[in-house]
Order: structure tokens, then sequence, then C-alpha cells
């Protein structure tokens, strides 16, 4: 997932792949694109933070759908040629929204973040909330202590893998030709996020050494 305002294509792009099997239907083309676009469409407008014309919509999906074909004809290169890759485990995700928290309250939390764990990421989405990735520790967890909700806040067990991609390569669909990969070797992302330069996956801790290896050999491909 990304933050606010993302545009059309790329929330249409990010919406498909976080659904597994609208993803493999319209991978198979026994898809409808207009019942596809009306049934998405919420969703698309709360990424892009505005009303969003149906037939907009249904263009970028059959866009979407076009480039499984153009993918298929150039696979014998891999998308992720020249990436790099990192793996941390014992990852904390923690959601919390704008109802939680007064904005110097999440501000005052930002700062503390940076005496324990320098290496967090932190995403602002479209429908007011905040996610952080960091790693799972005490010191962490007591900065949400004073907060009623704050077990609701966390959820464990995961580990992240960040993709970073040169910037003269072609990322736009790196997400899903990654999920696909996973999804055909029994692993199932968590979720997704997107940073200014890279790209991060959320599994399981159990799934993460297995799927980084599986990335790691498709980069030397």
């Amino acid at each position: 997932m990304r933050t606010a305002n993302m545009s059309v294509p790329d929330a249409v792009r990010e919406t498909i792949t976080r659904n597994r099997s609208i993803y493999d239907c319209m991978k198979m083309d026994v898809i409808n694109y207009t019942a596809l676009a009306i049934k998405i469409q919420p969703d698309i407008e709360r990424q892009v933070g505005n009303p969003v014309n149906l037939n907009t919509i249904v263009v970028a999906i059959k866009r979407y759908a076009d480039s499984f074909a153009e993918k298929d004809e150039i696979k014998s290169e891999s998308v992720l040629k020249n990436a790099r890759l990192s793996l941390t485990d014992g990852i904390l995700d923690i959601k919390f929204s704008t109802s939680d928290m007064d904005k110097k309250q999440a501000a005052s939390i930002l700062d503390k973040f940076d005496e324990y764990d320098s290496d967090y990421e932190f995403f602002r989405m479209a429908d007011s909330t905040f996610r952080i990735l960091t790693e799972d520790l005490a010191d962490i967890r007591k900065i949400f202590a004073g907060f009623p909700s704050a077990k609701n806040f966390f959820s464990t067990g995961l580990a992240k893998i960040k993709i970073r991609i040169p910037q003269d390569q072609n990322r736009s669909d790196t997400v899903s030709y990654v999920a696909e990969i996973l999804h055909n070797n029994g692993i199932e992302l968590q979720n997704a996020f997107f940073s200014q330069d890279d790209i991060i996956l959320v599994l399981h801790e159990e799934d993460a050494s297995k799927a980084y290896e599986i990335l790691r050999a498709e980069i030397s491909r």
C-alpha cells in the first residue's frame, strides 16, 4: 500500500495485486472489466483521495491486463534483475488512526522511534490511518502503553523483505511479479508498501527465509 494521492493506474495495480482471486482471474482473462471496476471503485477512490470516473478505472484495468501479455513476452529477463534485497525478522506492524491520538501525540511518537530503531518504516494511508514497521522491542511497545486500545495496534510474528530496484529499471509491476512468484511457491504476502526508493514486503516470519532465497535466485537468473 501507498500513501494518499496515488495515481489511478497505481491504485488499480495495488488493489488487484492484494486480491489473489481477482489477480488470478485477470491473468486467465476470465473477468469482466466493468464489473470489476464497479467492485473496486470505492477502494480506488480511497487510495487516490478523490472521486474517480468509472471509465477511468476500466481503462486502467485494461492496461494492467495488457501488461500480463507484455511480461510473458519478456519473461526471459527477470523484473528483479540487479535488485538488492534485505531481510529483517522480528518485525512489529503497528497500525493506528487519527481517532486513536491527535497530531501532536503522533509527532511525539515518531520522535521517540528514532531513539530505538532508526530503520523503521512509516506510511500514512489514504483512510487517515498510520502504519509503522519496526523491530519488535519492549521499548517500542512502551511508547504506546498510555493508549487504552494499544493492544489492538500490534501485529506480530512478521518479517520484512526490502527490495531496491535501480532507478533506470521499470518498477511499476514489481509487486505483482513478486506476489506471483511467491504464490506459486506456497507463500502469500501479508502486505506490501511502497516508499520513494524501496518496495517493502511483509510476510509471516516462518515464510521469510524461503521467500528471500526464492527472490535472490530470481535476481541471479
